[in-house]
């Protein structure tokens, strides 16, 4: 399982030009995974990624957790983790999950952050989806359970 996280001080998502899902300060979360993913993978990520000291404290250090500021999360699931571009000009997927692997754990892994208090708002598994992202910092960071 793969989790790309950015720092935001907003996120929201449309599907079809209608707004589904929209957070404050907090994290977007691309999810992606693989075939020989499980829950286990899942709890690994949620537990880095709510424990992650990568906001500001009142001296502008990151010494702060998404637990600590109660922050919003914004997950999405993202197959494109999962692309390999080793060979030739298009991508290929191969290595993502199919949905009914994957729609299931992305689904868990916002329902295990939201057990930690974490607002949680999602995108739409499998839609065309338009991502705002506003990058606070900017933070981006690649995580893996595998």
């Amino acid at each position: 399982m793969r989790a790309l996280i950015q720092r935001v001080s907003s996120g929201s998502v449309q599907v079809a030009g209608q707004a589904i899902a929209a957070i404050g300060p907090g994290l977007v979360i691309l999810v992606g995974v693989a075939p020989t993913d499980s829950e286990a993978q899942a709890r690994l990520l949620v537990e880095k990624i709510a424990n992650l000291r990568i906001f500001e404290d009142s001296e502008g250090k990151m010494n702060l957790s998404l637990l600590d500021t109660r922050g919003q999360a914004l997950v999405v699931s993202q197959f494109t983790l999962y692309a390999d571009t080793r060979k030739g000009r298009r991508p290929s997927f191969v290595d993502a999950a199919l949905p009914d692997l994957a729609r299931p754990l992305v689904d868990r892994f916002g329902a295990l952050l939201a057990e930690k208090g974490i607002a949680v708002q999602t995108g739409q598994f499998g839609a065309h989806m338009l991502v705002q992202i506003a990058n606070d910092g900017p933070v981006t960071i690649w995580l893996e359970a595998e």
